[in-house]
């Protein structure tokens, strides 16, 4: 494995993380792959096994590293629910300007479709799980009902595409559209099942323009709650 640099004693907890992280990366770990033991951790960066433990427990957390019993520490899987779930409550990140979010998620939806449109193409059990979902609109009555089958949908338009990391740069901005959404009228409600529709429609039909204009109309939407 990599060298790995003996910590300064100031944020020993934090930049012992990181350093995880970073042999993670360099060393191109995959989850259930072993790491060193805490004692092996904390002779190379020079600290103690107390605040090794403190940085993997933070890590363990967000699924990053994983504690099993006589195995010791593994690469995790990250859990992306968790992560997005804490991240929403950062403040900073709730001053993030709200038509750059909106513009961003623009870019990441509509980006998705061509790969959507072909997938539909290759299986319909890729439109149908999408129209599973939009068609569950009809019933809901009340908006977290909406707010939740909204999130729903289009989690699984990005994960139609096939492109995974996608879907967790889209649950993070699920994070944040969470205010957006709140402030939708009942009135809307039906309007934007119906534009769901519209959407999956197009892409089964491989008219990808079209889809891409109303996802464009159905998330700028949102500009005008801003």
């Amino acid at each position: 494995m990599s060298t790995l640099k003996a910590l300064p004693r100031r944020k020993i907890r934090d930049q012992a993380a990181a350093q995880i992280k970073e042999l993670i990366a360099s060393e191109q770990l995959s989850p259930g792959d072993r790491l060193p033991t805490e004692t092996e951790l904390a002779e190379t960066f020079g600290i103690s096994r107390l605040s090794v433990r403190e940085a993997t427990k933070a890590l363990e957390y967000l699924g990053i590293v994983e504690a099993k019993p006589g195995v010791g520490l593994t690469v995790g899987q990250i859990d992306v629910e968790r992560v997005t779930k804490h991240l929403g409550f950062h403040p900073a990140l709730h001053r993030a300007d709200p038509l750059q979010l909106i513009d961003t998620r623009v870019i990441i939806e509509t980006g998705v479709l061509p790969h959507v449109a072909r997938r539909m193409a290759e299986d319909s059990s890729t439109y149908d799980r999408l129209r599973s979902v939009a068609d569950r609109f009809r019933s809901a009555r009340k908006l977290q009902t909406w707010i939740d089958l909204d999130i729903e949908f289009h989690r699984t338009l990005l994960e139609s595409s096939g492109l995974a990391p996608l879907v967790a740069f889209g649950d993070l901005l699920h994070v944040f559209f969470q205010r957006f959404r709140e402030s939708v009228k009942k009135a809307q409600w039906q309007a934007g099942a119906e534009s769901h529709l519209q959407i999956i429609d197009a892409l089964r039909d491989g008219e990808i323009a079209a889809a891409t204009d109303e996802l464009r109309r159905h998330i700028e939407d949102h500009k005008s709650r801003v």
